[in-house]
Formats: structure tokens, sequence, C-alpha cells
């Protein structure tokens, strides 16, 4: 219970995945599978001192820079808020993940949180087997 409270649920930017050349082996080289509405790419990165992500909205999906931003701070707050809770900062190697909304409507907050807790429990699976 203890452990639980000193939890902080932080997205800082060492988790946010930014590198050109880690986004470009993640996605030549990156295993991925879809859960509607994402499509999830991820790689296992060994020499990664944690876990990084990526959000990304489709601009030719969403014309409007407010609506993309809208899903992807959905999208960053509900990873934010369930990534402790799913136990993935306990797997090893760390991996880099990206997050491609490929839905054409706009969903509610917390449609978008279940899908990506079914995302989060889909890797703890693929990197077990």
């Amino acid at each position: 219970m203890a452990e639980q409270e000193s939890l902080t649920y932080t997205f800082p930017k060492p988790e946010r995945l930014h590198s050109k050349k880690q986004i470009k082996e993640l996605f030549d080289n990156g295993s991925s599978f879809y859960i509607y509405p994402f499509k999830i790419i991820w790689f296992p990165y060994p020499s990664g001192k944690q876990h990084q992500v990526l959000f990304s909205v489709s601009k030719r999906k969403f014309k409007s820079a407010p609506h993309r931003n809208l899903l992807k701070r959905r999208m960053k707050e509900a990873y934010r808020l369930n990534k402790h809770e799913m136990g993935l900062s306990s797997i090893r190697p760390h991996m880099l993940i990206a997050y491609i909304y490929t839905g054409k409507e706009i969903l509610d907050f917390q449609v978008i949180e279940s899908k990506l807790k079914k995302s989060i429990n889909r890797l703890l699976k693929e990197r077990i087997a």
C-alpha cells in the first residue's frame, strides 16, 4: 500500500520518444499489433534507461490541429495514469513504443483509456512470450 502511494504519475521528457534515430529504428524494425483505435508499434531497446513512448494522430484524418492535440492529450493522460498500474516499468529490456491513433472520430477519454489499458496488457504478453 505504501509503495503505491509513493508512485508519481508523471510523464517526464526522458519517457517521450523524440530521437529521430530511435524513431527510425522503431518503425524499421519494430513489431506491431492493432487494438482499435490504436496501432501499437514496439521494439525492445536494451540500451535504454526507461521505456520511451511516442503518440501520433494522422493529419490526413484530423485536419484540425486542435482535434489532433486533443486526442494526443487524451492518449498521454491515459498512459500517464495507467503505466504504473499495469507493471510496464518492470519489463526488461526497455522498449520503444509508438501509439498511432487510427480511428476516424474523436473518442471519449474513458474509451481511449480502456483501449490503452488493453494495449499495455498486450505489450506485457508480447514481451514475456
